[in-house]
């Protein structure tokens, strides 16, 4: 082969590497590879009880471009061997969307189909393509269908898929009348728009994806995904430090521009809550590397008892010396007994005290003290008593005396974080994804999605009752005295 490419001349190979690119930049998806972020993200949808997905990322992460070659092998057919999503056998008819003409052309369309100009070149292979239908009106080049070759080869007779690219500003009316495998919603649409959309994969149980930075605040889709959590929704979350192709320097270079107020949106894809978030303190100001906790630091365990919304359960430990508590680790799992958060729980330290609420569930008050005999029956070293915040001496208040005040625990945390005595170990994500929600509406805090924030408040106030493990005594010998290496008493 080399041979006969030496032979030609220096003309003829220009015009045969000139072919291989335009036939490369004629099927990327043939090469499409994913971060694992992205990877993730197209499992969400292998389960066939998934109908709606949130990739929820920050800026110029890929979020886009994952969708868009996602759509692209729904609308050929063509599903790599390492694909683990949805797959349609058929050709299929979906919707693609973002807020305007020139910003759909900008990006859905620029996605699925390559520069203007250049078409063919996106995530739809060149040779898949069988029509263009430019709109009839409005931005220039703007594109309103493209019907895909679906499938076909040997005996197999191929069939068309069709998708239409559609924007928010068409207004509601625009968004009815037709049956859909599949809609994609490239930043957060309006909510009639969105429910609209949903209702048009209803018939034949298809799939609504979104993508987007939510810099709109807790609005009523975001509010749907990270907080109502129906049946249906998977929410995945990719951070500018999950795209591969930055280097720390452009990471950093990147987060510097964004103004402070979005940052965490533009950089982690959490949504901006304003005045109205409880803990307002960026990440950086609790996160810590994993550090190894000193034998001597005593340690507290705390948990939030929970069925629908999830049992959570925070691990801490006090470096008295500097009065620090340190989070270093936490679980928590939804519609389980007991006895199965019990095996969790026991795991990470039988011997670790664990703190919890007078009332066990929300709506049930004062079934704390049942639950906690569950849990002891199950060997959890349960509190004898349920958590209180510290007694004021001051009144002559004494031990249990405290009160439950959540407004005393949220001020006590708010402080210990901004004076550097509250840190939580930095890979713990479900913490940090309530840490970034939890807030307040006309002044009352939202009881959604709160339950490692509520374990954090009853731990960091109960933290006078952590302990030390003891050390188990040796017996010794006639004529010898054991030292207790925890107490340095004299056995």
């Amino acid at each position: 082969m080399l041979d006969k490419l030496r032979a030609l001349s220096p003309q003829a190979r220009a015009a045969l590497l000139t072919e291989a690119c335009r036939r490369i930049d004629g099927n990327k998806l043939a090469d499409y590879r994913p971060y694992p972020k992205q990877l993730d993200f197209h499992a969400s949808g292998g389960p066939l009880s998934v109908r709606e997905r949130l990739l929820k990322a920050g800026n110029q992460v890929g979020k886009t471009w994952s969708a868009g070659f996602e759509h692209a092998m729904h609308l050929s057919g063509r599903y790599p061997d390492w694909w683990p999503g949805t797959t349609f056998d058929e050709p299929t008819i979906g919707w693609a969307a973002s807020e305007t003409s020139q910003g759909t052309r900008d990006t859905v369309q620029r996605i699925l189909l390559g520069q203007v100009g250049s078409w063919g070149t996106g995530a739809i292979p060149r040779d898949a393509i069988r029509e263009i239908k430019r709109a009839a009106h409005g931005v220039p080049d703007a594109v309103e269908t493209v019907l895909v070759r679906h499938g076909g080869g040997g005996d197999v007779q191929a069939g068309t898929s069709r998708i239409t690219i559609k924007t928010y500003d068409q207004g509601r009316l625009r968004w009815q009348g037709e049956t859909l495998d599949f809609v994609w919603f490239d930043e957060e649409p309006p909510e009639d728009i969105y429910f609209e959309g949903l209702t048009r994969t209803n018939a034949r149980g298809g799939i609504v994806t979104l993508t987007f930075t939510p810099l709109k605040g807790m609005s009523e889709v975001v509010r749907r995904f990270l907080q109502e959590k129906p049946a249906g929704t998977v929410v995945t979350n990719m951070t500018i430090h999950d795209a591969a192709h930055y280097t720390p320097e452009q990471r950093a270079a990147i987060i510097a521009t964004y103004p402070a107020h979005e940052r965490e949106a533009r950089i982690n894809g959490t949504p901006t809550l304003g005045s109205g978030r409880i803990y307002q303190h960026a990440d950086e100001a609790v996160a810590e590397s994993q550090i190894a906790i000193p034998a001597h630091w005593p340690r507290i365990a705390a948990m939030d008892f929970g069925w629908t919304h999830k049992t959570a359960v925070v691990w801490l430990a006090w470096d008295r010396d500097n009065d620090c508590i340190h989070l270093y680790d936490c679980y928590g799992r939804s519609e389980q007994v007991p006895m199965v958060h019990a095996l969790s729980v026991k795991a990470r330290g039988e011997w670790i005290p664990m703190m919890w609420p007078q009332d066990g569930l929300q709506h049930e008050k004062g079934t704390g003290d049942e639950l906690k005999k569950q849990y002891l029956k199950y060997g959890v070293k349960m509190h004898n008593k349920p958590a209180t915040n510290p007694p004021d001496h001051t009144a002559g208040q004494k031990e249990g005396e405290g009160g439950n005040s959540v407004e005393v625990g949220i001020t006590e945390i708010n402080e210990r974080i901004l004076t550097g005595r509250f840190k939580v170990a930095k890979h713990l994500n479900d913490w940090f994804e309530e840490f970034r929600l939890y807030h307040r509406e006309d002044g009352k805090i939202v009881k959604l999605n709160d339950d490692f924030m509520d374990a954090t408040r009853y731990g960091v106030m109960m933290i006078r009752h952590a302990k030390v493990q003891a050390v188990p005594q040796r017996k010794a010998m006639p004529g010898h005295q054991v030292t207790d290496r925890a107490t340095g008493v004299l056995g």
